[in-house]
């Protein structure tokens, strides 16, 4: 957009971590939110092809790789995991296995900036994958582990633009929510939610 202000500042934290489940549509059925979000990586590969010809380069064109995710976080409660490899629950218990079949989901989460201001960070259209399980003993002096869950992600469409897409940005100054909202719109084709989440939900 002419004449706005450029932003150099670097993220240093991340937060807000949403999904929803959107299946074969762009309308989420509900806006889920896991809390404690500690790493993301967002991969999107790509690269340069070339044509020869004449003993030179005739022509160039960008190949691009699978949209890649990893999440960590400080513990993913069994309900979201329930929800996002589509789990079966039997008699209060949770089984895997080969024949499990996880739903689309979108994902929306935060880079959080020192001074108030967040840049968002949307993938409309993706699969997670089930988390290996660990453990460790306790020894002398008490240690938190973490739990990692990673996903890809395919192109979709998204509501005014031409062609589909498998990532889309927003950032916001610190005090204002416009492009926030509007990514929540174009993700899960609902409203960010408002609603007080109690802690430790």
């Amino acid at each position: 957009m002419a004449g706005e202000a450029k932003s150099y500042r670097r993220s240093t934290g991340v937060d807000e971590f949403y999904y929803g489940e959107v299946g074969e549509g762009i309308i989420a059925e509900s806006i889920e939110r896991v809390k404690f979000l500690q790493t993301i990586n967002v991969e999107m590969p790509q690269e340069i092809v070339r044509a020869y010809g004449d003993n030179k380069t005739a022509e160039m064109a960008v190949s691009s790789g699978n949209i890649a995710v990893t999440a960590g976080f400080h513990k993913i409660p069994l309900q979201d995991k329930q929800k996002l490899l589509g789990l079966e629950v039997v008699d209060g218990l949770t089984a895997m296995g080969s024949e499990d079949n996880p739903p689309y989901v979108g994902v929306v989460f935060a880079k959080t900036h020192e001074d108030g201001s967040r840049e968002y960070v949307g993938l409309p259209k993706g699969l997670f994958t089930r988390p290996n399980i660990a453990g460790s003993t306790k020894g002398e002096t008490t240690e938190f582990t973490s739990e990692e869950i990673a996903a890809q992600f395919m192109d979709r469409e998204v509501e005014g633009f031409t062609k589909e897409k498998s990532v889309l940005f927003a950032y916001d100054p610190v005090g204002q929510t416009t492009n926030r909202n509007a990514l929540f719109q174009k993700i899960f084709g609902m409203p960010y939610p408002t609603a007080t989440i109690p802690e430790g939900a």
